[in-house]
This record gives structure tokens, sequence and C-alpha cells, in this order.
């Protein structure tokens, strides 16, 4: 059988060729040149170390429209965006699985901390083995026929052991730490790159939650909902930005020793182990991709969906992901639209 392996040239990718080689597949490999910083160079070297044939295919047209406008859309709208999971499912997945579709492959194979599974006819990402390296929350925007089409050789495995005997077989990455960067952004300066798209943001008032104006602030794009850092005014006490209001061009502050947001309205849905139907569900929910899963209740009724935190949850953020779980599989997930204090 023959697999279509994503590579990028790091530990993941190159020990998840071994273990597809062991267990039988034939294997070659694609690296996406997304963007300047896609490192076609190592992919390469990866794949000659693991003795199989590269595939480089050009997708930077469609990273452009489907992740940088999207990423830049969102900060502009005073919103903070999740790049990855756009990117999972409308490039990476995406195009490894037509290229793999026209080019005679079976299945399509990544590097992620994931797994997969079916029931019943529905398809589902499951959390990985490794707690503190598990990547499912990133992929619940993978649609039933992507699952189908997928395959994690990590998914059984833990990170450090998988360094471990990567180290032993030589593959030279294992050695090297990762970096927590947005691939398109190595350096990080989020802001100074959508500045550079979109030119300058005006300053405007820092508010408090009923309108009172406190101070200055420097443009909405330098602030993030959540933040409590680097906010560059002193109000004697420790605040928070709880909303960004890109039309009015205010970034409300709030005392940070607040309860937390009580419920969350969410767009974009998108289902996996659970079909889309009316009706109250208990979740648990992961709002960060390091988020613990709290308890919750998902509400669906037409195009609305509702959640409400079973505890008052800290830094619910518009633009985020939430992650619908039940036994560590996903049922569902959606963006935050508006999160609500009570």
């Amino acid at each position: 059988m023959r697999i279509l392996l994503g590579v990028s040239g790091g530990l993941d990718s190159s020990y998840s060729a071994e273990i597809l080689k062991a267990e039988g597949y034939t294997v070659e490999g694609a690296v996406l040149k997304m963007h300047g910083f896609t490192d076609i160079d190592g992919a390469r070297k990866a794949s000659e170390k693991a003795g199989i044939k590269l595939h480089i295919i050009d997708c930077s047209a469609v990273f452009e429209e489907k992740v940088v406008s999207y990423f830049i859309n969102e900060y502009s709208s005073g919103r903070t965006p999740n790049p990855c999971t756009v990117c999972n499912r409308s490039v990476k997945i995406e195009e490894l699985i037509k290229y793999a579709e026209s080019n005679g492959f079976d299945l399509v194979a990544t590097g992620h901390y994931a797994r997969t599974g079916e029931e019943k006819g529905r398809y589902f990402i499951a959390d990985g083995a490794d707690t503190k390296k598990n990547q499912s929350y990133m992929l619940w925007k993978l649609t039933q026929e992507q699952i189908k089409k997928l395959v994690f050789p990590l998914g059984d495995r833990i990170k450090e052991d998988v360094r471990n005997k990567a180290g032993k077989l030589g593959i030279e990455s294992a050695g090297k730490s990762e970096s927590q960067d947005i691939c398109f952004l190595p350096n990080g300066g989020y802001a100074q790159f959508v500045k550079s798209r979109l030119g300058a943001f005006p300053e405007g008032d820092f508010i408090d939650v009923n309108g009172k104006i406190l101070g200055r602030h420097k443009g909405i794009i330098n602030y993030t909902v959540g933040q409590r850092k680097g906010l560059g005014i002193a109000l004697g006490e420790r605040m928070f930005v709880s909303n960004i209001d890109s039309e009015n061009n205010t970034v409300t502050l709030k005392n940070a020793c607040a309860n937390g947001f009580v419920s969350a309205e969410l767009t974009d849905m998108n289902y996996q182990l659970m079909e889309k139907k009316d009706g109250r569900y208990e979740v648990d929910v992961k709002i960060r991709y390091t988020a613990v899963p709290v308890p919750s209740v998902l509400t669906i009724s037409g195009e609305k969906s509702r959640l409400d935190f079973n505890a008052p949850v800290k830094a619910v953020t518009p633009g985020q992901s939430a992650v619908m779980y039940r036994d560590g599989r996903i049922l569902c997930g959606g963006v935050i639209n508006k999160a609500f204090e009570n």
C-alpha cells in the first residue's frame, strides 16, 4: 500500500517515515512549500536519510488565501485567530490528500501526535497517547473524508521515546529543539506583520466595562483578549483586556480578579464523532491548545450553538477554538464568537 507522508525535515516526520516503512508501507514524502520559511532543504535531507522519494508541492497561493488572509482579518478585527486549525484543514491535509489522490497513493500520513477513529460510520480525531504533546485540538476542523484518509504513526507514542529512538537511528533532528512560533512568523511579531500589510492602526481609548475612558491605547492590533502584561497603562490595580471593539476602536479593561466567563456563542461548527442535531449535550471542552478540558453543556439549535460552562472560565477569547470532547474523542468544534460573564 502506497502512503504519502508530509515531510518537514523535523524529528516527527522523520521518525514517522521509519515507522511506516517498518509496517510495510511503500512510503514517499511530500513537503508543502507554503511560504518563504519552508525548509525545503531540510525536508530533502530528511527524505534522503530515510531513503524515500520526495515530492515538492507548491501551495503558497492557497496558504496566502486561506491562512494569511484569515490571520490578518481576524487580528485587525480585534479577534485572536487559530491559524494552525485553518491550515491543517484547508492547506496541509487538503493539499496532501489532493496530491495523493492524483498520484495513486492510498493514504496520507503526518507526524501529528493524535489518533483517528471510526464509530458507526463517523470518523473522528482522538487524543494522542502523549498528554504533553497531544495535538488533537489543532485538528478539530478536519472533515469526515479527510480523517478517513489519514494515518498518524506517532499517535500511540510518547515524544521523548520518539526522540531517544530517533537519536539511536542517527536522525539528525532528534537533538534539535522545536519552535513554538507561527510557521510564517518564526521570529514572532504578529502585530508588526499585520501592520506591514495594512498600515498603522490609530490610537484609541481604553475604557472600563461601563464605558468610562481610562486612557489611550496604541492601536487595537497591539492587544489580545485576556492580555495582562504590556498594556502601557497604570491604574493602581491588575487589569486585563476583556474586549476589543474594532468598530469603535476601543479596548475594554477589567479587574484581573474578575470571576470569569460562564458561556460562549460559537460559529463555524464542524462535526466529527457527533452528527449535527439539535439538543443539549454534556461535553468536555478545551478553549485553548494547552487548556485542561472543562465540563460544559453544548446547546445546538439550528445554526446557533452555545456553550455553558459548569464553572466560570478565564480568558474565553473570540476567534479562538472551542473543541468538544467525550472520553478523549472529538465530538465537534467551533469558533468562539462572543463570551458572556452572566
